[in-house]
């Protein structure tokens, strides 16, 4: 199965959940703040990045773990990979959509605009870590029900949402 997080703008949020989901930050406890930020792509892409499937890695399930900035477009997300798993003949249920952008606050939405489209990185990497470690609670439970959906590697709920509500 693909596991593909998504958020605005796939450079804090949806990078966290992948690697919580790698088991590259703990589950045990909030990371600190040079582990966090020393984290695979924590404050690197780029607005020229949005829409870019990134492969993270592989889980112990034989998982891939992707991520993807989709601006404030998710529902464009779904209608695109809807219709390319159509189009192409993939099996919806072959891939899951998890959507971590309920679990962005305005501390780490400052620290994206700040880093990523101003690039005062001294001041947005800092502001946006600070706001994700407030967050990392959350991130980590959509991480551990996203996790729930995918307990083998087999494809058990695939083509679908993981919602932040549920």
């Amino acid at each position: 199965m693909k596991v593909i997080y998504h958020c605005y703008g796939g450079a804090h949020s949806s990078v966290t959940a992948a690697n919580i989901h790698l088991g590259l930050l703990p589950r045990e406890r909030t990371p600190g703040y040079r582990e966090l930020i020393s984290q695979k792509l924590f404050d690197h892409n780029q607005v020229k990045d949005s829409g870019r499937i990134i492969l993270m890695g592989l889980d112990g399930g034989g998982n891939e773990i992707y991520i993807v900035g989709r601006r404030s477009r998710p529902g464009l997300l779904y209608n695109t990979t809807g219709c390319l798993a159509e189009a192409f003949g993939i099996n919806k249920e072959s891939y899951l959509l998890v959507d971590v952008s309920p679990h962005v606050n305005i501390t780490m939405r400052a620290g994206g605009i700040l880093s990523r489209r101003l690039g005062l990185v001294a001041i947005g990497r800092p502001l946006a870590a600070w706001g994700t470690l407030i967050s990392y609670r959350g991130i980590l439970h959509l991480v551990e029900k996203t996790l729930k959906s995918t307990p083998t590697g087999s494809c058990t709920g695939g083509g679908g949402l993981v919602s932040a509500a549920s």
